[in-house]
């Protein structure tokens, strides 16, 4: 089945009529335009019925088109400038209150990484990553903000986790050079997508290694040179990339890892507990008065 959107325009186009087919050549040459118009906007630029615009997006297999608008904004959010970001969000919330907005849309997509995060690949990644003799972890820019989250709890719970968040090519490479197909690489890549992760994804597919993304959609670069695909949405709040979705996703994984060792998990948290115990890690919860004074 065609799921990339101009498929499904090219297949369709011989049998449109002339309304729609106004609709397909405008967003074709315009998409980054039209991703962010309403139906009824769209019509009035090309010249044709709301009414038209909504058949259009049926009759080539959409729900409605609010699904289309969503497969516009996904060909077009990894190629936005910052620039463009920060008109398009004002675009959507305009005059709205901001704090309740962006909260609630990332609501929604944590709502939308539910559906669309196979069951198959999280599971299938859970094995890689607990049977791996090493287990690197890949993520640049602020999806370095992640990768050293995971790398943290991957490093109380394996003794074997090395975190990479140079932006540098020759860096990734250098952190990579050993990895092996007893090893597994977790990459971490949301638009605009880093080409240095694609190329640290490649290299570690081509040397055999369980290779883990996560990421935003199946059009995501990384996913070719993917073993498992666990996708998590981050559409954009103006120059700020929404993480709140991979971050829950990622809770997930590591609960999912802990479940899986938990006996190994128990032992090695006793052990710290009493190095942290003993060495007067964390400070006392308790309120301290001083002549009635706190």
């Amino acid at each position: 089945m065609v799921t990339h959107l101009l498929g499904r325009i090219d297949m369709k186009l011989s049998s449109m009529s002339k309304g729609q087919k106004l609709i397909a050549h405008f967003i074709e040459q315009h998409y980054d335009q039209a991703a962010f118009l309403t139906a009824s906007k769209l019509g009035e630029l090309v010249g044709v019925s709301e009414s038209t615009v909504v058949r259009f997006a049926t009759e080539i297999g959409y729900s409605g088109y609010p699904e289309l608008q969503k497969a516009m904004q996904e060909m077009i959010k990894d190629k936005l400038t910052s620039v463009q970001r920060i008109d398009v969000t004002a675009a959507k919330i305009d005059n709205n209150d901001v704090l309740e907005t962006v909260l609630n849309q990332d609501i929604q997509k944590i709502r939308h990484t539910i559906e669309e995060t196979s069951r198959d690949d999280f599971k299938r990644a859970v094995n890689s990553i607990i049977n791996a003799e090493h287990i690197y972890i890949y993520g640049a820019r602020s999806a370095s903000a992640l990768a050293n989250f995971l790398g943290y709890y991957f490093g109380l719970i394996f003794d074997n986790v090395h975190i990479i968040t140079t932006g540098s090519r020759s860096g990734v490479y250098e952190g990579l050079f050993r990895i092996s197909d007893k090893d597994a690489l977790i990459g971490i890549s949301f638009p605009r997508y880093s080409r240095v992760s694609v190329n640290a994804m490649s290299f570690a597919h081509s040397r055999g290694a369980s290779t883990i993304s996560i990421t935003d959609n199946m059009l995501s670069p990384l996913v070719p040179h993917s073993t498992s695909v666990l996708i998590a949405r981050s559409d954009m709040a103006s120059v700020v990339d929404s993480l709140v979705a991979p971050l829950s996703l990622i809770n997930a994984l590591i609960v999912a890892t802990v479940i899986e060792k938990k006996e190994d998990v128990k032992a090695t948290f006793e052990a710290l507990e009493s190095v942290w115990n003993e060495q007067g890690v964390y400070a006392s919860s308790e309120l301290h008065f001083n002549g009635g004074n706190l």
